[in-house]
């Protein structure tokens, strides 16, 4: 499989709440956050989401900081029991887009520390 993603992801473990923006439904689902960038996200539900659906997500961070975020799914595999979801963030400000990329800096850099 050819890459492309255009920003480097970075696992992030955390769990997001979901809810549906584009058709009324206010359900919240929760979700487990595989890995991050600042362009997008990879994320694991039990719950059947739409390609295409916009979500608002509240994603809490390693500092403890919950971010504000839209995310459109843009992808979906199934899991023998789970589903696995990629999304890109819609309008997420850039000040939140930069913590994300500080992030992956660090972790990326953590990885030759410890060698």
């Amino acid at each position: 499989m050819v890459e492309r993603r255009s920003s480097k992801r970075t696992e992030l473990k955390s769990r997001i709440i979901v809810k549906r923006l584009d058709s009324g439904l206010t359900e919240e689902v929760g979700v487990d956050v595989v890995n991050v960038s600042k362009t997008g996200i990879g994320f694991t539900c039990d719950e059947l989401l739409e390609i295409g659906a916009v979500y608002e997500a509240y994603l809490t961070i390693w500092t403890k900081e919950v971010l504000h975020a839209f995310i459109e799914v843009v992808r979906i595999e199934k899991e023998p029991e789970t589903f696995q979801y990629g999304g890109i963030f819609i309008g997420m400000p850039e000040m939140d887009l930069q913590r994300i990329d500080v992030y992956n800096v660090v972790s990326e850099s953590e990885k030759y520390i410890d060698k």
